[in-house]
C-alpha cells in the first residue's frame, strides 16, 4: 500500500509475529506455552519487558496527555499546510520551508508511534484480557481518527512538479529527507483521490485490522484435546517435536480436529480480507496481487520471481532429498506430517537454560562484532526482552522496533529448545538492526521486509557457526547440520510455498469466494510439490493453513524469509572469504535502515540479487549441507 499513513501507524498495525516453524518461517520460537513447562527454562526466572519506557500504565496521565497532544498536533499541522505545499514550493527559501514541514510530520509520526507501539505491546503481553483488548482497540481508534488529518501531506508531497521539488532538495534540510522523498514517489501511480484515501483510512480499523483481530483472539482462545489434556495452540505445537512418535501423532491429530471444527471461521476471514485486498489493489490499480507488497519492499517483481523460480527448481535436491533421508533415519519409506520436524532418532535432547542461551548469543555476536553485541547485551541489561510463557500471551517471538526516540523491546516464548536459543539470536539481529537504524529518524528508519529479515537471519547464522565450531563430536556435528537444514528449509522452501499458496488463492478469490474444501486443495496442491514424496500429508493437513498469521496480517509477507535466508548465505560466503573490515560494513549497511535500494547495500559486497547467480549462491550452501548429512548416513 503507497504511503498515505504516517509510517508509525503502518508499522504497527502490519507488525508480522515470528510463527510456528512447523508451518511457518523458523522453528525456532514457536515453542510458546501457555501452561507451566517442566524444563531447565521454566526453572529459572526469566526476563519480562519494562514498557515504563514509553508509559507507565495503560492509565497513566502522560499517555493521556499524549494522546491529546497527538491528536491536536495532527489538526494544528492540518491547518497550517493543507492546500499550501505548491505555494511554498515556488516561494523563495521552499527548500527550507519545505523541510521545517517534514520535521514536524516526523515529530508528529514518532508520537504517534510511541503511542500505538504501546498499545500493541500491552496487548500482545496478553491478548486473553478484555480491558487490553480493550484498549488496544480504543488506541487504534484514536490514532485513525488523528492520523485522518495527516493524509493530505504526502499527497500533497506526490503532486509537487518533479523539476521544482529537485531544485528545493538542492537544501541540505530538504535534502536530508531525499531518501524518503524519493521513496514516497515511487507509490505516485498509486495513491488515490484524498477523499478516497481518507475512507480507506478511517475503515482500516473496523475493517482489515478489525478481521486480523478476531483471528488473533481465536488462535489465541483455541483449545486441543492431547490425551485427555486441554492445551493452547503453542503447547501443542511444541509437541510434535517430542521424541516419542505416538505424542507427536497425537498432537498432529489434535491440531487437526480443532482446526477443522474452525474451518469455516478461518475461511471467512480469509475470504473477506483477500476480497478488501483485492478492493484496495483493484481501485490503486496495482497489476499483480503481490505488487503492493514488492512497492512496500521496494524489490523489483522480477527479482522475486527469479528468486522463487530458482527455488522452487531446487525442490527436488533440497527438501525432496533432506526428507527422503530423514525418513531413512527413522527406518520408514515416508514420514508422517507430524514427524517432519521430530528430532532425530535417538538422541538425547537437553534443556537450555537462558543464561546459557543469552551467553551464547552474545559470544557469538562478539566474536563477529564487539559492537554488536553491546548492543545486543543492552536489551538483557535494561529489560527490552518479554521471555516467559504466559496465558494468553500472543504466540511465537517478534522483535518490535517502536519509534527512534524509544527503542526496540523483543518478545519469546522460551522453553529450553534448541531452537528456541536461535530464535533469541534471530528476534535480537532485528534488535540490534532496529537499534542501528534509529539514527535516520521516524520516516527513514523503517526497513523493507527483505532486508529487515536478512538482519535477523545473519543473527542466526553467526549463532548456529559457534555451535557447529564447537561441536564435541561427529554425532553432534550431524545433529547440529540437520536441525539447521530444517530451519533453511522452513525457511526458504516453505516460505517459498506459501508464497505460491498465498498467489493461488487471491488470484482465486477474484473469481469469488472460496470453499473451505478449495482452500484445502490449494493448500495441498503446494505443500505436496514443496515437502515431495517422502512426507505423507494424511487427513486433517489440509487444515493447517488456517492458522498461519502472516496470511492474515501481512499478505505475501513470506518471501521475505526466504529472500533474507539465501541473501544471509551469500553474505556469509563473501564474509568468509574475506573477513577483514566486513563487520564494519555489514553494521553500516544495517545502519542505512530504509535510505538505500537493496542493490545500494549490497554493491560494497559485490553482490546482486538481480543476477540469477545470487540465488543459487544460498541454495547451494543447503545443498552442501544434506551433502555432508548424506555422507555421515552409514
Amino acid at each position: 500500500m503507497p504511503h498515505t499513513l504516517p509510517h508509525a501507524i503502518a508499522r504497527v498495525s502490519a507488525m508480522p509475529v515470528r510463527s510456528h516453524d512447523f508451518e511457518s518461517a523458523f522453528s525456532a520460537a514457536r515453542h510458546a506455552a501457555q501452561t507451566a513447562v517442566a524444563s531447565a527454562a521454566a526453572t529459572e526466572t526469566l526476563p519480562e519487558w519494562n514498557l515504563t519506557d514509553l508509559y507507565a500504565a495503560m492509565d497513566a496521565p502522560e499517555l493521556a496527555a499524549d494522546i491529546a497532544k497527538a491528536d491536536a498536533e495532527c489538526t494544528a499541522f492540518e491547518e497550517a499546510y493543507k492546500g499550501k505545499l505548491a505555494a511554498m514550493l515556488a516561494a523563495p527559501g521552499a527548500g527550507a520551508a519545505l523541510a521545517e514541514a517534514v520535521k514536524r510530520y516526523e515529530a508528529v509520526d514518532d508520537l504517534l508511534g510511541r503511542i500505538a507501539s504501546y498499545g500493541s505491546l500491552i496487548y500482545a503481553g496478553d491478548t486473553s484480557d478484555p480491558a487490553r483488548a480493550k484498549f488496544y482497540g480504543d488506541i487504534q481508534e484514536k490514532l485513525t481518527d488523528s492520523s485522518t488529518h495527516l493524509l493530505f501531506f504526502t499527497l500533497e508531497l506526490n503532486r509537487l512538479d518533479d523539476a521544482a521539488l529537485e531544485a528545493a532538495m538542492a537544501d541540505p534540510a530538504l535534502g536530508h529527507y531525499r531518501p524518503w522523498i524519493e521513496d514516497l514517489r515511487k507509490d505516485k501511480p498509486y495513491q488515490l483521490d484524498d477523499k478516497i484515501e481518507q475512507l480507506f483510512h478511517e475503515k482500516s480499523s473496523p475493517s482489515r485490522s478489525a478481521w486480523s483481530r478476531l483471528f488473533d483472539e481465536t488462535i489465541s482462545s483455541l483449545r486441543f484435546n492431547v490425551d485427555g489434556q486441554e492445551l493452547a495452540i503453542e503447547p501443542t505445537l511444541n509437541l510434535m517435536q517430542d521424541p516419542k512418535e505416538e505424542v507427536r501423532r497425537t498432537a498432529g491429530l489434535a491440531l487437526a480436529d480443532t482446526f477443522s471444527k474452525n474451518l469455516r471461521l478461518f475461511t471467512l476471514v480469509t475470504n473477506t480480507l483477500a476480497k478488501d485486498k483485492e478492493i484496495s489493489d483493484r481501485w490503486r490499480g496495482f497489476p499483480d496481487v503481490a505488487s503492493s507488497r514488492h512497492l512496500a519492499n521496494r524489490v523489483e517483481k522480477e527479482v522475486v520471481d527469479a528468486m522463487v523460480s530458482s527455488i522452487r527448481e531446487a525442490y527436488p535436491r533440497l527438501s525432496h532429498r533432506y526428507y527422503a533421508l530423514k525418513a531413512r533415519w527413522f527406518g520408514k519409506d515416508k514420514l508422517e506430517f507430524w514427524d517432519r520436524n521430530a528430532p532425530l532418532p535417538k538422541v538425547e535432547s537437553r534443556d537450555i537454560g537462558w543464561g546459557e542461551a543469552k551467553d551464547t548469543v552474545l559470544t557469538a555476536y562478539g566474536n563477529f562484532s564487539p559492537k554488536m553485541a553491546d548492543i545486543a547485551r543492552t536489551f538483557f541489561d535494561k529489560s527490552w526482552i518479554d521471555a516467559p510463557v504466559r496465558p494468553g500471551k500472543s504466540p511465537g517471538a517478534f522483535a518490535h522496533p517502536t519509534v527512534p526516540s524509544a527503542h526496540p523491546y523483543v518478545l519469546l516464548n522460551y522453553q529450553g529448545k534448541p531452537r528456541d536459543v536461535m530464535t533469541l539470536a534471530h528476534e535480537l539481529g532485528h534488535g540490534v538492526h532496529q537499534v542501528l537504524a534509529a539514527r535516520q529518524g521516524a520516516l527513514m528508519a523503517p526497513t523493507p521486509l527483505t532486508l529487515a529479515e536478512t538482519a535477523s537471519v545473519f543473527g542466526e547464522m553467526l549463532t548456529f557457526r559457534k555451535l557447529l565450531d564447537s561441536a564435541e563430536n561427529p554425532r553432534m556435528r550431524k545433529i547440529m547440520l540437520a536441525q539447521k537444514v530444517e530451519d533453511m528449509i522452513n525457511t526458504v522452501v516453505r516460505q517459498t510455498a506459501f508464497y505460491t499458496f498465498e498467489r493461488n488463492v487471491h488470484s482465486e478469490r477474484r473469481q469469488g469466494e472460496l470453499t473451505s474444501e478449495k482452500i484445502g486443495e490449494i493448500w495441498m496442491q503446494v505443500q505436496s510439490e514443496s515437502l515431495g514424496p517422502a512426507i505423507h500429508l494424511g487427513a486433517g493437513y489440509e487444515t493447517f493453513w488456517t492458522y498461519i498469521p502472516h496470511f492474515i496480517h501481512s499478505p505475501f509477507y513470506v518471501y521475505a524469509y526466504a529472500f533474507g535466508d539465501c541473501l544471509v548465505n551469500s553474505l556469509y560466503a563473501v564474509y568468509e572469504k574475506a573477513s577483514d573490515g566486513f563487520a564494519e560494513r555489514y553494521l553500516e549497511m544495517l545502519a542505512a535502515g530504509g535510505t538505500k535500494h537493496h542493490a545500494e547495500l549490497l554493491a560494497p559486497f559485490g553482490l546482486d540479487a538481480r543476477d540469477p547467480a545470487f540465488w543459487q549462491t544460498g541454495l547451494n550452501l543447503i545443498d552442501r549441507m544434506i551433502s555432508e548429512l548424506e555422507s555421515m548416513e552409514g
